[in-house]
């Protein structure tokens, strides 16, 4: 089966790094997979048996213009590839989605990262005309289309909120190689805090809510040092400054191979608003680090299951999530094991999901 996965770049996101492990997933099971680029910006290790085409050496031109450009060189791309009705393809995230749209791409199914709705909600309280504008757009790109959700409270959003009613819905999770996130969280990592740390794994944006985690960091009043890695900004910088954590909060940075720091971790940490499937939640389980989540829209909720629960605690409280955090390393919550990531976010599982959606 031929395969291409189309998104705007690898640029150390979960959507980006989903695609990458989907691709060498479907690679795996002996699939032809074309990792379609709309810039050649790259971040992540790429594995040797990964193809990855760029459609563009510089940045993608945006705008109806520039989304017009890219479709036909998009399209410039498949044909020299050789990618035709016999080829399954995926794309991710609203820029390349609308890409590959505009470039009428054979068998094309959306992969949907996000609760939508909440990303529009959240717009609202600051631009409602703006929000409505992102709600006419997703419509219009969405609706009647085939659709991957990553996780059932993004299906769900789509059919509710977000009123899909015409589109074809099929949830798929993000998979994963359990064995392989194990075997690169043995790897040394310069950089590592010596001491006992907390960790906390994303880019700084305003749904990861920064401000939320270093508010409950610093309520518990814990002994352990805090690990961001995030890429330094000046805006994060303040926010640690304010609360006055700058000698107990460390900046790491972007890390290609986040596993050993996760495997370091007495704690992962997520503080969100919203999510589509926290990739990070299924990575620390495998590295056995305990786990506190916002029980935000969606996905914690669908990882972190039997006693593993009790770490889910409201969105936007950090009252709540430094009681959670100070239970789980005070309290001697145990380790997790790889037997307490749902068979589901398996890159196996995942692969033949994908596969089926070939079939006629």
């Amino acid at each position: 089966m031929k395969v291409a996965l189309v998104v705007t770049n690898l640029t150390g996101g979960g959507a980006e790094a989903a695609m990458l492990r989907l691709a060498t997933a479907l690679g795996r099971r002996g699939h032809s997979v074309h990792l379609v680029l709309l810039e050649n910006r790259i971040q992540y290790h790429v594995p040797a048996d990964v193809k990855v085409f760029a459609v563009n050496e510089g940045s993608a031109s945006t705008g109806l213009l520039g989304k017009w450009l890219n479709a036909r060189r998009l399209q410039a791309v498949f044909r020299r590839l050789g990618l035709g009705t016999d080829c399954l393809t995926i794309s991710t995230l609203p820029f390349a989605d609308e890409v590959a749209s505009r470039a009428a791409l054979p068998n094309l199914w959306f992969r949907i990262a996000n609760t939508l709705s909440e990303e529009i909600a959240q717009l609202s309280a600051s631009d409602p005309s703006k929000a409505n504008r992102r709600r006419e757009r997703y419509r219009a790109l969405y609706e009647g289309r085939n659709l991957v959700a990553v996780s059932q409270g993004v299906a769900d959003d789509l059919r509710g909120p977000l009123g899909l009613r015409e589109a074809r819905i099929v949830r798929i999770y993000n998979g994963f190689d359990l064995e392989a996130i194990r075997t690169a969280a043995c790897v040394s990592a310069p950089g590592l805090p010596e001491g006992p740390f907390i960790l906390h794994v994303g880019r700084f944006m305003p749904q990861k809510r920064h401000d939320v985690l270093l508010d409950a960091y610093k309520i518990a009043a814990l002994p352990h040092k805090l690990v961001l890695l995030a890429a330094p900004s000046m805006q994060l910088d303040s926010l640690i400054q304010e609360r006055r954590l700058t000698d107990r909060v460390l900046v790491a940075g972007f890390q290609p191979n986040p596993y050993p720091w996760m495997r370091a971790a007495e704690l992962l940490v997520l503080s969100s608003d919203r999510e589509g499937m926290p990739n990070v939640l299924v990575e620390a389980l495998a590295c056995g680090t305990r786990v506190v989540s916002t029980d935000c829209p969606s996905g914690p909720r669908e990882v972190l299951r039997g006693d593993l629960a009790r770490g889910l605690v409201p969105p936007g409280n950090a009252a709540a999530l430094a009681d959670a955090m100070r239970a789980a390393l005070l309290d001697g919550w145990r380790r997790p094991s790889a037997a307490d990531v749902p068979t589901e976010f398996t890159a196996d599982a995942m692969a033949a999901a994908y596969e089926k959606l070939a079939a006629p």
